[in-house]
Order: structure tokens, then C-alpha cells, then sequence
């Protein structure tokens, strides 16, 4: 290489730099302004199990427990956006069951979370196994690709969906559980690696029951269903197959019918006291009340 060609590459380096810095600068070094988009969460750590929440209502343990799961929270807002999000009109409609089923009396009740904050999904059924839970509840406001689809839907776990539809909201739901599409839980813990065997058809009974028992208050008050009877599906959150469990699916809150519902006061209040009927009605066949 000739001293001239070198000359110019020495002299060029700078020169490119100085050309370059205004443009990389603020990319290696933002301004805290540049800053204020960023979303900054806590995840829970690896193994540790989360705190286990208090538990209300009658101090006699031998009175059925109930642990009632609002889906999604914190950074995780699940279907629909700001006041209609799905993790806000849950918590909304898990607190007025709570306190349903508390002024009725004779049921103990816990929360999942009464706070918008993030569970993973693997610890929303293992709180309620933790517990020595009664029965499982966890509600959800699911979104639509098409407007028009409008009512309230019930899941309970099965291996297999009842349908394709079915299939496509497990796996909406179980995506819950990932953040920028890396699992939070190992594979193994997910509800694929659960085998549904001979001694867990009774608890599955039980869940069919209690799903069937909600349409049933549902249709009674006129509330709308989507789907009229019980549909099963993957769902790992409802992978406590040693506890009844059931997903209740309120509504589509990106149905403008639905979303009246869904975020006024009255239409929460609506959708509880149903739940909280066919709950009573669960465990008095039971003879557990």
C-alpha cells in the first residue's frame, strides 16, 4: 500500500467518526427522555413459589374453599386496552364474587391476586393446590377476530380441545405465560406433561359440574352465552387435575354489547352474583353447605 492511500485512510477515520458520532450518540447513550417509553417489571424468580394470599370467611377450616384467579395483570394486560383490558375487568369481577360469596356466608374465599400485578401461570393453580382449595375458578374476557361474537363461554382442562376454537384460545391463553416469546415455566410443568388418569375422572366430573351449574345462572339472568355447553381445552391454568377447576370466559370485550357489560359496575355485579349461585348450588349438591 502506497504512503498516499494510507494517508488518506488515516486521515479518513476521523473524519468518518466525526460524521457518525451525531447519529450513533444518542443510540450508546440515550437521554432519560428517550428513556421514558421503557417498561421495567420484576419477574419472579426461578423455583421460588409465590406467597401464598389470606384466605376469608369462616373460621372453620372445614368449610369448602374457593380460590378465585382474575386472569393476566401487571405487564401481562391479556385482551383489550386501558380501562377495557381483560386484566382489569377480571379483577373487577373476581372482587365482586369475592365479596359475594362472602356476604352469603359459609364459603372461605381467596384471591390469586387483588392487586394488578403479574402471577405466571404455573403458580395460579399451584396457589390454590397450596391452599387444599375446593374448588378453582379463573376469569377471563376473552377478544374476538371478528366484533360480532358476543357471550360467556366455561372451560375446563382436557388433553384435547372440544373444538378448533377451543384449541386456538388455549393457546392464546397459555402464551400468558411468556414474555417476548421465552416461557416463563419449563416445558415440563405445562399441562401437555399432564396425564388425565382413571382417579382424576372425578374431579373432572366435579369441574363439568360446576361449568354447568354457571350457564345454567347465566342463561337464567339472561346474560348471554356464547357457547351453550361446557368446553374443554388445554389450559394451563386450569392444570390442577386434583381439584375442579373451571375457566369462565365473561364475554368478548371487543364487542361493544360485551364491553357494556363487562366494565360498568352493574354488569360486573351481574356476572358475580351468577357465579356465585352456581357455586353455592355446587356445593350444596355436595352437601358441603
Amino acid at each position: 500500500m502506497s504512503r498516499s492511500i494510507q494517508l488518506v485512510m488515516i486521515l479518513s477515520a476521523p473524519l468518518a467518526l466525526a460524521i457518525a458520532l451525531p447519529v450513533l450518540w444518542p443510540r450508546l447513550f440515550p437521554s432519560q427522555r428517550a428513556l421514558d417509553y421503557v417498561v421495567r417489571f420484576d419477574l419472579p424468580d426461578v423455583g421460588m413459589p409465590v406467597d401464598l394470599p389470606r384466605v376469608d370467611g369462616p373460621a372453620d377450616a372445614s368449610r369448602p374453599l374457593v380460590v378465585i384467579d382474575a386472569g393476566h395483570g401487571g405487564f401481562d394486560p391479556g385482551a383489550g386496552n386501558d380501562e377495557a383490558s381483560e386484566k382489569t375487568v377480571a379483577l373487577k369481577i373476581a372482587l365482586a364474587l369475592r365479596n359475594r360469596l362472602l356476604e352469603d356466608g359459609g364459603i372461605r374465599v381467596a384471591l390469586t391476586r387483588d392487586t394488578d400485578r403479574f402471577i405466571a401461570l404455573a403458580d395460579r393453580p399451584d396457589i390454590a393446590r397450596r391452599l387444599g382449595a375446593d374448588l378453582f375458578v379463573s376469569i377471563h374476557a376473552d377478544s374476538a377476530d371478528s366484533d360480532a361474537a358476543r357471550g360467556a363461554s366455561v372451560y375446563v382442562l382436557s388433553e384435547k380441545g372440544s373444538s378448533e376454537a377451543a384449541e386456538r384460545f388455549a393457546a392464546r391463553e397459555n402464551a400468558a405465560g411468556r414474555v417476548n416469546g421465552v416461557a416463563l415455566a419449563q416445558t415440563s410443568q405445562t399441562v401437555g406433561a399432564i396425564l388425565l388418569d382413571l382417579s382424576q375422572r372425578g374431579t373432572q366430573a366435579g369441574s363439568t359440574q360446576v361449568g354447568e351449574l354457571v350457564l345454567r345462572e347465566m342463561r337464567e339472568a339472561n346474560l348471554g352465552l356464547h357457547r351453550e355447553d361446557v368446553q374443554t381445552a388445554a389450559l394451563a391454568v386450569l392444570k390442577a387435575p386434583d381439584i375442579p377447576s373451571i375457566l369462565f370466559e365473561t364475554g368478548y370485550i371487543n364487542n361493544e354489547a360485551d364491553a357494556q357489560l363487562l366494565t360498568s359496575r352493574a354488569g360486573q355485579q351481574s356476572l358475580a352474583d351468577a357465579a356465585a349461585r352456581a357455586i353455592r348450588a355446587y356445593f350444596a349438591r355436595k352437601g358441603s353447605l
